[in-house]
């Protein structure tokens, strides 16, 4: 299997983060089949307001899980990006949460993992830590 690692720009978003998060992508992408990439962790004032001006959130500033520090959410895309391939997107599903059910409850730290594909309004990159 290749060995893939996260270009400079995810690891700068990466690092915006919840440590648990961080943890499960990192082993996502030691465990993955093939590259993946890091969209977005925190998001700023100005930025959320924007992704929902242009209908890519469904929430205003400071509503998003995106918008705490460290970031509660993570937008995570196969690599290279094909929007129209959502077998890619369900095959990264499937790793990440195998590696979550593989995480103990130590590293878990009392949160559950929420997938934005299983909202109904699918969104396939998202990936958010709950209570």
């Amino acid at each position: 299997m290749p060995t893939f690692k996260f270009s400079k720009e995810s690891l700068y978003r990466l690092d915006t983060c919840h440590p648990v998060l961080k943890l499960l992508m990192i082993r996502v992408l030691d465990t993955s089949p093939r590259d993946m990439t890091i969209l977005c962790g925190h998001r700023g004032e100005a930025d959320q307001n924007d992704a929902y001006s242009k209908g890519n959130s469904k929430l205003r500033w400071p509503q998003s899980k995106h918008n705490s520090f460290p970031s509660l959410a993570v937008d995570v895309a196969p690599y290279p990006i094909d929007w129209l391939n959502t077998l890619a997107f369900k095959e990264l599903s499937v790793v990440v949460k195998s590696v979550w059910d593989e995480m103990s409850d130590d590293e878990r730290d009392g949160w559950h993992l929420v997938h934005g594909a299983d909202w109904k309004m699918k969104d396939w990159p998202h990936w958010e830590l709950r209570r």
